[in-house]
């Protein structure tokens, strides 16, 4: 059991910051990109890779990297949590657009459709790891290109896989979810909290 119920967020996310915080999690950010040698995770998939398994396997990268930190800077040994989220359509996976025109096609391609995302969170502390996924359903409205381009002027695309932030303005362009609210915006926190738990946390 842990001594110090407090965990290490490897994620710059201030949605997922604001999430821990909800449910009462004590937690560190823990900045990757700021380790000697880069050890900061590629968000590429695989060839072929499906979606679930990709924000499967950067969830527990993440978490991975994190301990890596963790070591490396001799910090106290707390918990590292990672997460990822995708959206897949068409058995494709939108990850976060490079720019306003990837954006654009993006959300072109979403409007009056479904699609999923799929959110992976993982936990290591010392050797051991466990992650959980949650995976939602997701139907925009029809969306015409000038209700597209105003989206866009607010900013709220840059960083958001499929390009749009549900507890956002892009809220508006929702028709109707099935499954995690809270693991759409980035975070699911059912998931969350049963492994935290099995880390000794108190969630």
């Amino acid at each position: 059991m842990l001594v110090d119920k407090r965990i290490y967020l490897a994620s710059q996310s201030p949605r997922r910051r604001e999430l821990l915080k909800q449910i009462g999690v004590v937690f560190d950010v823990l900045p990757l990109r700021a380790v000697a040698g880069r050890m900061d995770v590629a968000e590429v998939p695989w060839p072929g890779e499906p979606a679930v398994d990709f924000a499967q396997r950067m969830a527990v990268e993440k978490a991975a990297c994190g301990w890596r930190a963790v070591d490396l800077r001799h910090l106290l040994r707390f918990p590292v949590l990672g997460a990822d989220t995708v959206v897949e359509i068409d058995g494709e996976i939108l990850g976060k657009p490079n720019g306003r025109v990837d954006a654009q096609a993006m959300l072109a391609r979403l409007a009056g459709r479904e699609h999923q995302v799929h959110t992976a969170v993982a936990v290591q502390h010392e050797g051991r790891v466990e992650s959980r996924l949650s995976s939602s359903r997701v139907r925009l409205a029809p969306l015409e290109a000038q209700a597209i381009a105003r989206y866009l002027e607010c900013g709220e695309y840059l960083g958001k896989a499929g390009a749009y932030a549900i507890q956002g303005r892009a809220g508006a362009f929702v028709e109707h979810i099935e499954g995690s609210y809270s693991g759409i915006m980035g975070l699911p926190l059912y998931d969350t909290a049963v492994l935290l738990r099995a880390f000794g946390l108190d969630v």
